[in-house]
This record gives C-alpha cells, sequence and structure tokens, in this order.
C-alpha cells in the first residue's frame, strides 16, 4: 500500500514516518476508500437512520453517535489503526480536540498500539477522562489547537503520526457512511453536515463517487460555526467579523487552518452544494430541541440541524431526502 502526494505524485510506504510529501504536498484519498478493509473491531454496527420533520421538511437524522467510542470518527481510526497494526507499527501520536482522539486511542487499545494523544488543555474533562480509560497517555497543550498540532509534528519526528487529517486511511474508513446511506436510502439529494478539518464530508464524498454515477450525487451542506469558518469565508470569498465567545460550543469544528481546505471546498463545489455558517445561540437552540426529542447529541453535533434550519426556513419547495449527520454523543458533553 502505497501513499501519493497530491501535488507530485511521489509515493511512500504508508508504514513509514512521513505524514505528507517532501514537496509539502498533502497525500491523495483513495479513488475507492470502500475497497479497504480491517480485521479490527470493537462491535460496530451499522448507524441507524431515524426519520423527523423539519420546518416542514421531511429529513433523515444519521445518528452517527453509535459507535464505541461515540463518534463518526471511529470509522476511519478502525480502518487506520487495523491496517497499522498489520503493518506492525507499535507506538503512535496523535492531536485531536476531543472525538478524533477518543477514536484513536480506544482503537489503539484494541490492536495492541501505545497510543499519545496531544490535546488542548481546554479540552473537556469528559473527553478527556474517556481517553485516559484506555490507557493513552495524554499531553496537554497550552493554546489553541494550532499549537497542538505543532507539538504533535515535533513528536511525529520519532513516532508515527495517525492522523485524522493527514492519514488517508482515515478518510477510507469514514467513506464507509456512504455506503450505509445509499442502502438505506437509494436516492439522497443533500447531505448537511458540520466540517471543521474536513474527515466527514471528504470521506463521504469519496465514498458516494465510488458508489453513484455523477448524475446522482447528493449536494454537500458544509456548516461552519462562529467564531472560527475560514471554510465559509474562503467559499463565499468574503471576510466577516465574527462576535467573540467565552465557550465555543463547536469545539470540534474550530478549526482556523484546515490543512485540506482547497479539497473540502473543491467537493462542496463539485457537489453543487453551499457552505452554511451558524451562532452559538443557534447551535444552543438546537441542541436543547434534540435533546427534548430524547437524541442526546453533544454541541458540535447540533451546529448541523441549526444550519440545515438556517439552510431550509423560508423555503416552501421540497429538497428530496435530506440526510442530517449527527457526529458525536452527548455523553461526552460536559
Amino acid at each position: 500500500m502505497k501513499f501519493e502526494c497530491l501535488k507530485c505524485g511521489k509515493k511512500y510506504p504508508h508504514d513509514g514516518k512521513m505524514f505528507k510529501c517532501n514537496c509539502g504536498g498533502l497525500f491523495k484519498i483513495p479513488e475507492k476508500p470502500l475497497q479497504y478493509k480491517t480485521d479490527l473491531e470493537l462491535g460496530e454496527v451499522k448507524t441507524p437512520l431515524l426519520k423527523k420533520e423539519l420546518l416542514g421538511h421531511e429529513i433523515f437524522y444519521k445518528l452517527d453517535y453509535y459507535h464505541p467510542s461515540g463518534s463518526f470518527k471511529d470509522r476511519g481510526a478502525r480502518l487506520m489503526l487495523g491496517k497499522l497494526k498489520n503493518a506492525g507499527i507499535d507506538e503512535i501520536v496523535e492531536d485531536s480536540s476531543g472525538n478524533a482522539g477518543a477514536a484513536v486511542a480506544a482503537y489503539s487499545a484494541a490492536a495492541g498500539i501505545d497510543c499519545n494523544i496531544f490535546l488542548p488543555e481546554a479540552t473537556s474533562s469528559a473527553k478527556i477522562s474517556q481517553i485516559q480509560s484506555t490507557g493513552a497517555i495524554i499531553h496537554k497543550i497550552s493554546g489553541d489547537r494550532e499549537a497542538t498540532s505543532r507539538a504533535v509534528k515535533k513528536a511525529a519526528r520519532n513516532k508515527y503520526y495517525a492522523s485524522h487529517i493527514y492519514n488517508p486511511l482515515f478518510f477510507a474508513g469514514v467513506a464507509t457512511i456512504a455506503k450505509e446511506l445509499i442502502e438505506d436510502l437509494k436516492k439522497i439529494d443533500e447531505i448537511i453536515l458540520p466540517v471543521g478539518n474536513g474527515s466527514l464530508l471528504l470521506g463521504i464524498w469519496h465514498g458516494l463517487k465510488e458508489i453513484l454515477a455523477k448524475d446522482n450525487l447528493p449536494r454537500l451542506i458544509a456548516v461552519q460555526a462562529e467564531p472560527v469558518f475560514p471554510i465559509w469565508e474562503k467559499f463565499h470569498s468574503k471576510s466577516r467579523k465574527s462576535n467573540t465567545y467565552l465557550n465555543n460550543l463547536a469545539e470540534g469544528i474550530a478549526i482556523k487552518e484546515p490543512a485540506r481546505i482547497n479539497e473540502i471546498i473543491n467537493a462542496i463545489k463539485e457537489s453543487k452544494g453551499d457552505v452554511i455558517l451558524v451562532n452559538q445561540t443557534e447551535i444552543k437552540n438546537s441542541l436543547k430541541q434534540l435533546w427534548k426529542q430524547g437524541i442526546y447529541i453533544e454541541p458540535t453535533s447540533a451546529a448541523a440541524p441549526a444550519g440545515a434550519i438556517n439552510h431550509l426556513k423560508d423555503k416552501n419547495t421540497s429538497f428530496g431526502n435530506i440526510v442530517i449527520i449527527l457526529t458525536g454523543s452527548g455523553l461526552k458533553y460536559n
């Protein structure tokens, strides 16, 4: 198995120390990600679709927090760690604001791989406790998410960087969401989902392109949240001053400099989709509404239904089959 640079085409072994090309290019996400398999498991199930009504429109919530560690990122971690186990990797580093760290720690434990998770010191205590329970070593980094990224890259000089941002295997694992959606709905018109680093959006998009003809691909509606929304700004070619908040509810997508931002935007444009912006009040209201329906998600997940409200309001025509991805369990929130 080889990783291929997006810029120059140079290939690297998937079990090497390089997490991107010497030229600075990122590794290409596989064109047929669903071909990759692993025997590593923690009792995964096909996550359910829940039909609901939102502003008069029929929508489907994809309950993708029904995974062993409580988020969609188990899909990527499972495949990535399974392949690394087979390659003989015995220790890894990863950086995460919570969900990816929990997923990588859980599947590292299942694979018998020593795990080091670098995370911002402001990460919620519930997520930190979950990561520590696996035996993973926690490295708390002061400062923002970018400071954590710098710290893990320094550590990656000597250890394998099992990154949910750089490693193509992670995206290939996430692509299984597309397979499940097509199995259940056959035809999908729009997928509304939160976007930070893009592992969810790009994984789904590559999976859909493997399965569907170009004319049948759904529109991707990406949701970003104030006060951090670089994808919205670049997609719409606008600069907007945001209000600042002491508590950023959607911490999972608060990424100031997404490494794959051009890939994300290209996918949204190719799908004829859009990028929607929501604020903290809208996320909080959406979160409470879903909780009152018995759907216990964390705030980052609530960004997607909040974005769906902004997207669907004042629209009387049917949008067809609309899927909203709910990404993380409320049990992680405190």
